[in-house]
């Protein structure tokens, strides 16, 4: 059966060793180029068993991507792509994500594939691509560190499937009801008598 990736549109992937890219409708990715998403921040991973969430494909923070990929049992794994630099020295002092408690330490390892990390409950792997992040995270127990490790790996950025024309994002809206001098607003001047 051929999976169909298909696009999301809620709160928010990766580019490949070999250059590889994976689309997305030319609809979404209007959509998240409205939001205000960095075209260069908009990354797939292929995670067995998950499948991208629609409804969730969408801006993070200033120009960052994210995205839901839902198991049929319902465990959630969370890609974020965002502008950003990391280390060894920020590994165990940047907290986990959704981490309970939010407080618990953090573990990290590295490898090939970037920072490995856990507490509290979840794990993500965090990888550095030229200037931005990205993350992969889930529970302990829904997703495993290998299945982390080879999505995170080949991430590649996503590109339109052509079946639409690129729409530019929206600009400012003029207003033909507003009057050519003065605010507008009602004139309440007080006449004879009051």
């Amino acid at each position: 059966m051929k999976r169909r990736l298909v696009p999301l549109v809620l709160l928010g992937m990766f580019v490949s060793g070999c250059g590889s890219e994976a689309s997305l409708s030319q609809d979404v990715l209007d959509r998240v180029r409205a939001q205000g998403v960095a075209p260069d921040l908009v990354y797939l991973v292929d995670l067995p068993g998950y499948e991208l969430a629609e409804q969730s494909i969408g801006g993070v923070g200033e120009e960052g991507f994210g995205a839901f990929y839902v198991s049929p049992e319902g465990r959630q794994v969370e890609l974020r792509v965002d502008r950003g630099t990391f280390g060894d020295a920020l590994c165990a002092d940047t907290p986990i994500t959704d981490a309970d408690p939010p407080t618990a330490p953090v573990r990290c390892e590295r490898d090939e594939a970037g920072w490995y990390r856990w507490g509290g409950g979840r794990h993500e792997y965090t990888a550095v691509r030229a200037d931005h992040l990205i993350w992969l995270k889930g529970r302990i127990g829904e997703v495993d560190r290998a299945a982390l490790k080879a999505a995170v790996s080949g991430a590649r950025h996503a590109t339109g499937d052509g079946s639409a024309t690129p729409v530019p994002p929206p600009g400012p809206v003029e207003r033909g009801d507003l009057p050519t001098s003065g605010d507008g607003a009602p004139d309440n001047e007080a006449g004879p008598g009051g």
